[in-house]
């Protein structure tokens, strides 16, 4: 039987290819491989039919390359140091959230929110944008903000949350804080560039909780 919150990993470069059942089988297959890639899925059957896709299909849509050749690397260009960057980790999917931001280039916390005990790491990832946003409005700094989620970017920009996660009484705290942040995007303007974190070029982003 499988395990709950269960993934499974498709590795179609790398030392050995095929379908993992755990993220430790997977990183010993594309750690230090130039160029692997890999994807996790939340179902055997995803995972198998996906595996026996072309890769190339699925570039672009949350498919991760382990590591760049350094010609790529060079056209992707380097970090940018004086920057926050932000993150969020969930155990589950829905689990326990918490979400943070750092300092880009000295990784010193600058704030931390959570736990919330029913989230997403989307909701995560787009709390932690909007609080990072706010905050440098606050200290009336124009520096970039980093994050690794083109979901939590997407729903900056568009000021619209498009989350399965129902609303209940366990997660009403973090919904709360949904609507605050989707009505401060509405009430206010910032000078900061929201920049997506290269992490295949650059490594996991300093705000990462370290978690896989």
């Amino acid at each position: 039987m499988a395990k709950k919150n269960q993934k499974y990993y498709v590795v179609w470069k790398g030392r050995e290819t095929g379908v993992f059942t755990s993220w430790t089988e997977c990183e010993k297959q594309i750690k230090g491989y130039t160029g692997a890639v890999y994807k996790s899925f939340k179902s055997k059957e995803l995972a198998e039919k996906a595996f026996k896709s072309e890769s190339g299909q699925f570039i672009g849509n949350n498919i991760f390359i382990s590591e760049l050749t350094e010609e790529q690397k060079m056209l992707i260009g380097k970090s940018i140091p004086d920057s926050l960057s932000v993150d969020a980790a969930c155990s589950g999917n829905p689990g326990i959230l918490e979400y943070r931001g750092v300092d880009t280039k000295t990784g010193i916390e600058l704030f931390r929110q959570g736990p919330f005990p029913e989230g997403t790491v989307n909701i995560g990832e787009f709390l932690a944008l909007v609080h990072g946003l706010a905050y440098l409005k606050k200290i009336k700094s124009n520096i970039p903000i980093y994050s690794d989620s083109r979901t939590a970017i997407k729903w900056v920009k568009t000021k619209v949350v498009k989350t399965k996660l129902e609303r209940t009484h366990q997660n009403e705290e973090l919904f709360k804080l949904v609507d605050r942040a989707i009505n401060w995007l509405h009430n206010n303007t910032f000078p900061n560039k929201i920049l997506k974190w290269e992490t295949a070029a650059w490594g996991e982003i300093p705000a990462d909780f370290g978690r896989k």
